[in-house]
């Protein structure tokens, strides 16, 4: 049964991929059976590849990957009950030398050289997965797309998030992280039906519900001010408890209700505090994290702050598809070939998922086995799955050797493109006629 339903995956991602479907399929089986790459050409050398190297390239120059009707597959394959985690976050695939690529800004960067500041060249690519265990490091993505130089992290999320809302059957939690804690992304998901649960940055400063009207002048909109940092502008704690969390220890959590951003008063939020209580020979206390819930009614205390911890597997994810997957391997001239490139990274992270129940460990020999499997060890492992199941991809036709290029014909230099920095430009005041 399992492996049916791996083999129907197969079959109508291969359906969607679009033009040079049968390319594009195999070399989605040879990122999966290739540990080590050193360049895009070596995915050829893979025995499941039976096309030459430049089949790669034609491949992400004529496929067109159906992004909407991909989506929509993978929903197929999410449970119809319970309530449905989603995470949202961003990464950069740092491309600093290409000056022929376009539009090319500046990302942020998390490793970073002493003494430079943590951002490099490149491009942004925004990603919104489903969390399908309370524990592990699987991440399921079900958009993951380039975050254009017209756009921003946020716009983007937004997007993404009502596109994906729209096909599911309940409505969702998503967790994200501080950077979307901000007024602007609270009120663009107004009109999503998902709950969100942000991480909010510790300077922040929120305002309380206004107090009833007094008849006079115009109706407030805000209350008193409440700073996260400044503990004496805090109001009553409406619900106090404290958990013994098996990982870190002690942790109290506080709730206060009716709080709302200045600049969207008309959306109400849930603000918690969850601080960790300092065990024995520790002096130093932990900072407390702060955590906003967006929404309809919000789950039980003990159990929505834990939410947010599994927001960190997509975090996970992007370091299997830059390390495994080679997502940023390829040196591609074009953003859509890049985009087409990174559509195959949630296709083999599903593959992955349903594979995983019907595969053996197979450790390398300093590994040790696993009773829980993961995507590192399912795609070690898929090599006698990929043998056994086949594939949909038809065999190549070889139609001769190319000509190449022609002796004493001109080569024209690729054009260089500046990087596109992203600025918001105030309107200009309209200027006074004058008489």
């Amino acid at each position: 049964m399992k492996r049916a339903k791996l083999e129907e995956f197969r079959q109508a991602a291969y359906n969607y991929l679009g033009r040079a479907h049968d390319a594009t399929f195999e070399l989605t089986d040879a990122i999966l059976l290739t540990r080590n790459a050193y360049s895009l050409a070596d995915l050829s050398l893979s025995l499941v590849f039976r096309r030459k190297w430049p089949s790669i390239y034609e491949a992400l120059q004529d496929s067109r990957p159906q992004r909407q009707k991909l989506m929509q597959l993978y929903i197929k394959q999410m449970p119809i009950q319970g309530r449905l985690l989603l995470a949202g976050d961003h990464t950069a695939w740092s491309r600093p030398d290409a000056l022929t690529l376009q539009e090319r800004t500046i990302e942020h960067c998390s490793a970073t050289v002493a003494g430079n500041k943590p951002i490099t060249i490149g491009q942004g690519y925004s990603t919104i997965a489903w969390i399908p265990e309370n524990s592990g490091s699987w991440a399921l993505p079900l958009r993951h797309e380039r975050i254009t130089s017209w756009e921003n992290p946020i716009e983007k999320a937004t997007w993404q998030l009502q596109q994906v809302c729209e096909h599911l059957p309940t409505r969702p939690i998503s967790v994200w992280d501080s950077e979307y804690g901000c007024a602007p992304f609270v009120s663009k998901t107004a009109n999503i039906k998902a709950d969100i649960l942000v991480r909010l940055r510790s300077n922040l400063c929120l305002w309380g519900a206004p107090p009833a009207y007094s008849g006079k002048g115009r109706p407030r909109k805000h209350g008193d001010k409440f700073k996260l940092n400044e503990p004496s502008t805090w109001s009553e704690v409406t619900q106090s408890l404290e958990v013994n969390h098996p990982k870190l220890g002690q942790v109290k959590i506080s709730l206060w209700l009716n709080l709302h951003f200045r600049k969207t008063a008309t959306r109400p939020m849930s603000l918690i505090r969850v601080e960790r209580v300092v065990r024995l020979g520790n002096s130093k206390a932990a900072k407390p994290l702060w955590l906003a819930w967006v929404g309809e009614e919000m789950p039980p205390l003990e159990a929505v702050w834990q939410f947010y911890l599994r927001r960190f597997t997509v975090d996970h994810w992007y370091r299997f598809a830059k390390q495994r997957l080679h997502w940023t391997l390829p040196k591609l001239s074009t953003p859509k070939q890049c985009e087409r490139w990174s559509d195959l990274m949630p296709i083999i992270t599903w593959e992955l998922w349903l594979a995983r129940d019907i595969v053996a460990d197979n450790p390398l020999p300093w590994q040790k086995s696993l009773d829980k499997m993961t995507p590192g060890r399912v795609a070690q492992a898929m090599g006698s799955i990929l043998a056994a199941i086949g594939t949909p991809a038809r065999l190549p036709k070889p139609r001769g050797k190319s000509p190449g290029w022609k002796a004493g014909q001109p080569r024209q230099r690729r054009i260089r493109y500046p990087q596109v920095k992203k600025t918001t430009t105030k309107p200009r005041k309209e200027q006074p006629v004058s008489a």
